[in-house]
């Protein structure tokens, strides 16, 4: 059995029923040309990333990788999502970085054949 449990969040389940409805609102856009329902399914599904992404910074989402069994309730809230998670791309994009990630630097330009 895996440990890992990705995705069982009140930030997964939310940002999925936000998608799928915008993915509907798109569907009923297609079927009857109206380029309203195309548009404001659209903003549907981005706005979907944008819950996600709140919801898992204010501690409804969990970390990347694997977790003790007493974490996988959907109900259990994540105490170390203000400090960010190692590996995170959400928590990276919000400015947030534990004190254990390493900060990227300019990187050295690596020779491509041995005549460089």
């Amino acid at each position: 059995m895996s440990l890992y449990d990705e995705g069982h969040t009140i930030a997964g389940w939310t940002g999925c029923a936000v998608a799928t409805l915008g993915s509907g609102v798109v569907g009923a856009g297609v079927c009857t040309g109206s380029s309203a329902a195309l548009v404001g399914g659209g903003v549907l599904v981005a706005v979907s990333v944008l819950v996600t992404w709140a919801l898992h910074l204010s501690g409804w989402g969990k970390p990347p990788g694997v977790r003790p069994r007493e974490e996988w309730g959907m109900r259990t809230r994540d105490t170390q999502a203000r400090g960010g998670h190692p590996g995170c791309v959400g928590c990276a994009l919000a400015g947030r970085r534990p004190a254990s990630a390493p900060v990227a630097t300019r990187a050295e330009p690596v020779p491509l054949s041995p005549a460089e």
